[in-house]
């Protein structure tokens, strides 16, 4: 294993036996590969973009989904990864067979490689992580770039879910995942991280947009910090068109809703205000979760990261969505554009005892 993906590294040096955040190394092997996957599909989206083919979404939306899939404490589910992997596989041979004759692309690695079954992911994954590249400044480079598009993924991603999207942040998130595989000067290299930058602060501003059109512009809350006698539901990450779904099907059901962590902000949306029972946030940090998920009564639902190792004492209750994943743990599965169906987990909350102070 190596991962240096995080200011949480071992020394800041890199994790090579275990992730401080939890992840192991077969994980971590196989997040290098989807990522390998998705600087293959963007070598093909650029050239068939100069040879003027069209490129439909589904390719775009698969390397935002993926990157996010990867960040830190969002998934640590190798079926789940190994599913998007397949999948990129995939999608990638797709865009293969309509690319016209260009040897040097079509017989590139990044392109070319075919696992002859699923042990040979795990093997390639382990020839395409980060030390690949041997040159450290080069390599520095490149992921810098990488860990900047991760972010950008993110923030496309959850505005894509309300309905916002730019063709300029897709087309420079596909020309920069292509870049990590050519070979570039340093000042090359160095301007695509300052405009990543540039493209993140674009993309928050577009994520901004998109929340605040559909939930209104956040305003100074004061919020209950305590419980009332009800069944309840704790959920965290950043999606808030979940808590918006949640929210819709907890009302009238005598579940109350709290918040925990990264979902705190949407305390201050006004759209969630006219929920009553949207009672306020329960406990602290992301990291205190292996304590504060066992004291919380009820079920908990984890829309993206930070999830960390799930501990028995509430596994039977944690939920993933989204992109985030956690083995043993069950996952609610989106259904095109229909809302996510989290009957089970409100029934679960029925059954708890009420919380109590």
């Amino acid at each position: 294993m190596y991962c240096y993906q995080c200011q949480e590294t071992v020394k800041n040096q890199g994790c090579t036996i275990k992730g401080v955040c939890g992840k192991p190394g077969p994980t971590a092997d196989l997040q290098d590969l989807l990522i390998f996957l998705c600087k293959g599909i963007s070598v093909l989206i650029e050239t068939s973009k100069s040879e003027g083919q069209k490129i439909d979404k589904k390719y775009i939306h698969f390397i935002t989904d993926s990157l996010f899939t990867t960040i830190t404490n969002a998934n640590f589910h190798d079926e789940k990864i190994t599913q998007l992997i397949k999948k990129g596989l995939t999608l990638r041979d797709e865009l293969k067979a309509s690319v016209q004759d260009k040897p040097e692309i079509l017989s590139s690695d990044v392109v070319s490689w075919s696992p002859a079954d699923d042990s040979a992911l795990l093997e390639k994954s382990q020839e395409v992580g980060v030390l690949n590249t041997e040159d450290e400044d080069v390599r520095s480079l490149r992921e810098l770039l990488t860990y900047g598009l991760k972010g950008i993924a993110a923030y496309a991603h959850h505005a894509r879910i309300l309905g916002f999207e730019d063709e300029k942040i897709d087309s420079f998130m596909t020309e920069a995942l292509a870049s990590t595989l050519k070979e570039l000067s340093v000042d090359e290299m160095v301007a695509l991280v300052l405009k990543a930058g540039e493209t993140a602060v674009t993309t928050m501003a577009l994520l901004d947009k998109a929340n605040t059109t559909a939930y209104g512009n956040p305003e100074i809350s004061k919020v209950n910090i305590g419980v009332r006698n009800n069944p309840g539901i704790l959920i965290s990450g950043h999606d808030l068109k979940d808590m918006e779904e949640l929210l819709k099907q907890t009302e009238g059901t005598g579940v109350d809703v709290y918040t925990h962590s990264e979902m705190l902000p949407a305390n201050y949306y006004p759209a969630f205000k006219k929920y009553d029972h949207f009672v306020g946030n329960y406990g602290n940090s992301w990291w205190k979760q292996s304590e504060e998920f066992t004291s919380f009564n009820g079920p908990i639902l984890m829309t993206t990261n930070c999830i960390t190792p799930v501990k028995d004492a509430y596994k039977e209750r944690i939920f993933t969505t989204g992109t985030a994943g956690y083995p043993e743990v069950k996952h609610i599965e989106s259904n095109n554009d229909d809302p996510k169906d989290f009957s089970e987990i409100i029934a679960l909350a029925k059954t708890c005892d009420r919380l109590k102070r």
